[in-house]
Order: C-alpha cells, then sequence, then structure tokens
C-alpha cells in the first residue's frame, strides 16, 4: 500500500514507500542536477525502447544512463545498441566517428550519458556457460548478428564498465558488491546479511541498478517498497544516515507479472517510477523472425516473467 506521507505502510515487514512531502535541504537546492532517464534491461527490444525514449524526451529529460543488458533474448539488438549511443553520446557513429554529442528521440541534443556492462554484454564478450539454454541461445544468435555490424559493436561493448558513480548516485547492473551479476531481489529486504554486504559496498547514498527486471526499494534497515505503477516523485533519503538501492526494472522484459516497461526518473533528490505500455506483439514477431531463438522468448513476454 502506497503511504503518501512516507510513514511505515503495509505489514510488519516494514513496507514503505518513499517520502514524497519532504523538502530538499539548502545544500540540495544549490546543485544542478539534469533530470535523468535511468533505464535497463532492454534486452534487444526495439518497441519497448522506442516508447520509453519518446515518453522520456516529453517528459524533459536531459540525460540517460542505460545500466546494461541492451542485448541478449530480443531480436534486434543492433538497432536497441544504435539507438542507446545515440541517447547517451557514447560509442561511434557508423562511419566510425566518434560520438561528441547525445541527442534524444526528437534530435535534441541532451547531457552525454553512460551505458555499463551488463551481465549478457559480458556472456556476449566471454562466454555464456553460466546461462540457461534458452538465454545461452540468445547469446550464441546475437553473437552473429553483433558480428556483421563490423568491429565498431564489439569494440563498443568491450569498453562498458561495470558500474559508475556521479556526485549523488552510484549505477551498476546488478547489485554494489557485484556490479554486474548479483540479482537484488524483493526477498533481499528480509536477509540482513547480502543486505549489509551490498550496502557495505556502496559507494554512494543511492545505487541504481536492473538486473532482476523487478522495480523496487530497499533500505539497510529492511525496509523495502514496491511501486506499483507511475508514481512519484518520491524522496527516497529523508533522514540523516539513509542509504537505498532501487532497482528500475526492465524496458524489454519486465518480470513482474506486468507486460509494461519500467524505468525511473532521477533528479538528483527524487524519484519518479515509469511505467508503460509498448507494442508486444511486434517485439514477438521479432524474435519469432529467428528460428534459432526459441518461443519461450517470444510467450514470456505477453505475461510479464
Amino acid at each position: 500500500m502506497l503511504g503518501r506521507s512516507g510513514a511505515p505502510t503495509g505489514s510488519a515487514a516494514g513496507v514503505r514507500s518513499p517520502d514524497p512531502g519532504a523538502s530538499p535541504s539548502d545544500a540540495t537546492a544549490l546543485v544542478v542536477y539534469p533530470l535523468t532517464a535511468l533505464i535497463s534491461d532492454i534486452h534487444s527490444n526495439r518497441q519497448a525502447l522506442a516508447v520509453v525514449l519518446a515518453d522520456a524526451a516529453e517528459r524533459g529529460v536531459r540525460r540517460y544512463v542505460c545500466l546494461g543488458d541492451v542485448i541478449g533474448y530480443g531480436g534486434r539488438p543492433a538497432e536497441c545498441l544504435e539507438r542507446i549511443m545515440e541517447v547517451t553520446g557514447t560509442g561511434t557513429h557508423p562511419d566510425g566517428s566518434p560520438r561528441t554529442t547525445a541527442l534524444d528521440v526528437n534530435g535534441n541534443e541532451v547531457e552525454r550519458g553512460l551505458c555499463l556492462l551488463g551481465n549478457h554484454e559480458q556472456a556476449l564478450m566471454q562466454s555464456a556457460e553460466d546461462f540457461n539454454p534458452r538465454a545461452r541461445a540468445a547469446i550464441e544468435w546475437t553473437r552473429e548478428k553483433i558480428g556483421e555490424g563490423g568491429e565498431r559493436y564489439w569494440n563498443y561493448i568491450g569498453e562498458l564498465r561495470p558500474t559508475e558513480c556521479d556526485d549523488r548516485a552510484q549505477f551498476a547492473h546488478g547489485s554494489p558488491r557485484d556490479p554486474v551479476k548479483e540479482y537484488v531481489l524483493p526477498s533481499d529486504a528480509r536477509n540482513p546479511k547480502k543486505l549489509a554486504a551490498m550496502f557495505g559496498a556502496q559507494q554512494r547514498d543511492v545505487c541504481f541498478v536492473g538486473h532482476s527486471h523487478v522495480p523496487a526499494v530497499y533500505y539497510a534497515d529492511q525496509r523495502f517498497f514496491a511501486p506499483s505503477g507511475t508514481e512519484g516523485p518520491y524522496r527516497v533519503l529523508s533522514n540523516p544516515g539513509e542509504r537505498a538501492i532501487i532497482n528500475i526494472g526492465s524496458v524489454g522484459q519486465p518480470r513482474d507479472r506486468d507486460t509494461r516497461s519500467s524505468y525511473v526518473l532521477f533528479d538528483g533528490d527524487a524519484v519518479t517510477f515509469v511505467r508503460i505500455a509498448y507494442d508486444v506483439a511486434g517485439a514477438q514477431a521479432d524474435i519469432r523472425e529467428h528460428a534459432a531463438l526459441p518461443e519461450y522468448l517470444a510467450e514470456r513476454l505477453g505475461e510479464g516473467r
């Protein structure tokens, strides 16, 4: 249950929402932070990415940060990589020249962002031996498709970093402790040992992650908040000494039984969770177009799992 006052709500497990009513401190107000769209786990889903980027541009986003897993599972890896390079201002142009500016989907210049290494990018460059057979089949097919684009995509993926920080937040694909592979899951809110280890490795008071495909906010004291739709803005840190890990969910393959894409807006102080519908059937058709991609990967998009 959403607690608009920020007071504890729900069960004895300590579920509460972030505080939407708290005012930023004077120090916070002096800092200019670009409205940032945090996106993750696109998984070669061009339809979902297009809808999210269009929505973000309409909301006035000035910077894009991708937490990894641009590729894997879906049928349009190269197109999604190209779009991420464009909106983050990273990588190179098709002619091989370095990108010096970032452009949103409307062609407007925005601040340069960043893209991180996800476990699917790592598997593409190294090995997918620890993936399940369906995910491994998708990586093998993706490796062939990326190869058709020449060295440019390989060079880009090979230069992605597992974690980055700015003045306000840390960004990772998995967790602060293991930026590429560790999952942060709702059950972890009841695992004080794991929470302590993750927060102990955290480099900023807020760390944004993806990987699990389930949007949520985790606090070091085991408080936990799971948004149910588009909600916010919420000031996540309201009290001195608080720290939070925020899972932004998945753009291209949500797994919380909600088929809508999930992403987060961050203004340096408050977050807004956004859920938005996209052309699921179109994304399924992109997968089914390629016999090497398992049918299951298309089916699960229609169920949000």
